[in-house]
């Protein structure tokens, strides 16, 4: 994955003293100890880091659990966080070994031990939730501990897996206060993350306040957060206009971005690149009318991006043609090279090649939230409609009955996002067409499980490059989902708070410990 390139887009004044920022040389007769008022769509899925594979929950966990490596803003290569280090073990890269920080506690103030780390990778692979993050280890053989060292082995060459440590999957819990067969449930967290979560309302609000007795990687303390859950970006705009936010990230309207004024004085806007995607996926069992491929292009075949890009969400996303985004090692574009314009008459024929009785009729699900998913889907059922090829019945579904169902197979096709897990082209691969993936669609193919194994033989990534340009291509001829488009992350903060421009860069880390109040 390409570094991320951020653009501060306000200007504002400060101080530089010998190429050093200075916040605080101006006396102020009073300091704001209020929590900073943070806004976002994003929905927490579960506080248990074994039952949930989403941004919204993984941002809570990057604050509140400690993994053993972790990414500092801007890095590629994951850092000692609860380690205090970690390397391979020979050179077959299938065991990975850490030693663990013998200074360590839980929030609940119990020492954590290296069997601590152990039974939280077992459990979540064990627990098995139809949304949970297990899918990331394939590979994972089993764990050994002695004394502080942990020694993961595995079944084949990953040379990703240290980087897959240091996501929300890796995440550490106590043996002693989550169960070790099904997920914990509640609002409370025993973490050891740079923050305490103070109190939670599901889909409202989550308080969090610096963890005192946090060691790792973050060598600065944050301070007060308080961050307010929103179910569409027209509810996150309104609280955003009426003063009751002071950070928004993910995600305001398009219109609102597309509006933004970079002279506005009383705003900062960060806008970097990102591998922020999303995609149209198909169910393809046996009892679906995608399960043959041809049905599946005949789709690709009439798909316009062209409308969602510019009048769904007014410029602020650019078109998709790939499974891996611009940017990141392997980027390519099969979509537009089998499918470079909207071509009925192609879709005619591969509809007849497949034996499809036209309409076909489909059931196109999304998960509830804003007005741009509703647009966009009307926006693809006008597409496939338009010469009579399909007949679509669009269905908008609250956000974990989403889940759910899709991981059931409920529905012939769904729209969703996704957002890069680590920095590596493997974070589109496995998770999203390996066997046993985790948008569950039934796809599975020998080929593609063959390229994704060697993907992860090298350590020098850029030598990956040929293999995910043919494993895109097997992803366009067998099209088990349908890339729509890529688009930029926005953070917006008023002047007052410093730091929104690390508060994300890009992946599933939110660091709510770099906002300050100036």
């Amino acid at each position: 994955m390409r570094s991320i390139r951020v653009r501060i887009l306000a200007i504002f004044a400060v101080l530089v003293i010998a190429g050093v920022v200075v916040w605080q040389l101006l006396p102020s007769n009073e300091v704001n100890r209020d929590p900073i008022l943070v806004g976002t769509t994003d929905e927490v899925t579960s506080l248990d880091p074994a039952g949930a594979y989403d941004v919204g929950s993984w941002a809570m966990y990057g604050n509140v659990y400690q993994s053993l490596l972790t990414f500092k803003p801007g890095g590629t290569v994951p850092e000692p966080d609860a380690a205090e280090s970690c390397q391979f073990i020979g050179q077959k890269l299938q065991t990975y070994q850490c030693k663990l920080r013998d200074d360590l506690h839980f929030s609940n103030g119990r020492q954590i031990t290296a069997d601590d780390v152990k039974f939280s990778f077992e459990r979540m692979i064990k627990i098995k939730t139809d949304v949970g993050p297990w899918v990331l280890f394939p590979s994972l053989k089993n764990v050994v501990t002695e004394g502080r060292t942990i020694t993961f082995n595995l079944s084949s060459r990953d040379a990703t897996f240290p980087q897959k440590l240091a996501t929300g999957a890796g995440s550490i819990v106590d043996r002693e206060s989550y169960p070790a067969n099904k997920l914990r449930i509640g609002n409370t967290v025993d973490g050891s993350g740079p923050y305490l979560l103070k109190s939670y309302q599901p889909g409202k609000v989550a308080e969090f306040v610096p963890n005192p007795h946090y060691k790792g990687a973050v060598k600065k303390s944050g301070v007060p957060v308080t961050v307010h859950y929103y179910k569409g970006a027209e509810g996150l705009l309104a609280a955003w206009k009426g003063g009751k936010l002071e950070v928004t990230h993910r995600q305001l309207p398009p219109a609102t971005l597309a509006a933004l004024n970079p002279g506005d004085p009383d705003l900062r806007v960060t806008e970097a690149d990102s591998a922020d995607i999303r995609f149209l996926v198909f169910n393809v069992r046996p009892d679906s009318p995608f399960a043959d491929k041809k049905v599946r292009q005949a789709v690709a075949s009439v798909l316009d991006r062209g409308p969602l890009v510019t009048d769904v969400y007014q410029g602020t996303v650019e078109p998709l043609y790939s499974l891996i985004p611009q940017g990141v090692i392997g980027h390519s574009t099969p979509f537009f090279d089998a499918y470079p314009s909207p071509d009925s008459e192609r879709a005619k024929k591969l509809l007849q090649d497949a034996g499809a009785q036209t309409p076909v009729a489909i059931t196109i699900a999304y998960g509830r939230g804003d007005e741009a998913s509703v647009k966009e889907s009307a926006e693809i059922r006008r597409q496939l409609e338009k010469e009579g090829l399909f007949k679509v019945t669009l269905k908008s579904v609250e956000w974990q009955r989403f889940q759910k169902e899709y991981a059931a197979g409920k529905y012939d096709a769904y729209a969703i996002g996704w957002f890069p897990d680590y920095p590596d082209p493997d974070t589109f691969s496995q998770p999203l067409v390996g066997s046993q993936n985790s948008l569950h669609n039934g796809y599975s193919s020998k080929k593609m499980d063959s390229l994704i194994s060697s993907t992860l033989q090298y350590s020098d990534r850029g030598r990956t490059s040929s293999d995910y340009k043919e494993l895109q291509a097997l992803v366009g001829e067998d099209v088990p989902l349908l890339p729509l488009w890529q688009k930029k992350d926005y953070v917006l903060s008023k002047t007052a708070v410093s730091g929104s421009q690390y508060l994300s860069n890009g992946t599933g880390i939110w660091r709510l410990w770099e906002l300050r109040r100036i």
